[in-house]
């Protein structure tokens, strides 16, 4: 009995710490571009990339070296301009890469450099960044904080008691 107890308490501290390696893990891999980390989520906004990703797809891009056949997102102009996410299909970081829409006939009119390339996409997930961008709407914040308003607000209803006449 004592043998059993103490290999459950092993059991049960190793899962901890794979839990805890697990989330130590994600946070290290899941950490954002915007606060110094390595991984930037891009909502699919064009048709360029079909049939690889459609409108509203997530993609996960993480800085890295990129190849050619990689896609990949980049920023054209500067710092503000919008992102692109397209394949490469030749040049080099030094020269400028050459990009390309895989929906596109044409290769894109810009050659971005490596310090303008801002991840190599490791994955993507259909459809969640269409849910997200409800998220970037002023008036989905407003309508969730009338929501909670009027739930804490609203005034409780007490079952009525009956009135004895007699």
């Amino acid at each position: 009995m004592i043998a059993q107890a103490g290999r459950r308490t092993l059991v049960r501290r190793l899962g901890q710490i794979v839990g805890w390696a697990m989330l130590a893990g994600l946070v290290v891999l899941g950490w954002p571009s915007s606060l110094g980390g390595c991984t930037t989520l891009t909502i699919v906004t064009g048709h360029s990339m079909e049939p690889t990703m459609h409108p509203g797809d997530l993609a996960i891009t993480r800085c890295g070296t990129p190849q050619v056949g990689d896609v990949v997102s980049y920023r054209p102009f500067t710092d503000k301009s919008p992102v692109v996410i397209h394949r490469i299909i030749g040049g080099d970081g030094v020269n400028g890469w050459q990009l390309q829409g895989d929906n596109n006939h044409f290769v894109d009119p810009f050659t971005p450099v490596a310090g303008q390339v801002t991840g190599v996409m490791v994955g993507y997930i259909p459809n969640l960044g269409g849910v997200l961008s409800m998220f970037r709407s002023p008036m989905m914040w407003v309508s969730l904080l009338l929501l909670a308003a009027a739930l804490v607000l609203w005034p409780e209803r007490r079952p009525s008691t009956p009135t004895s006449t007699g």
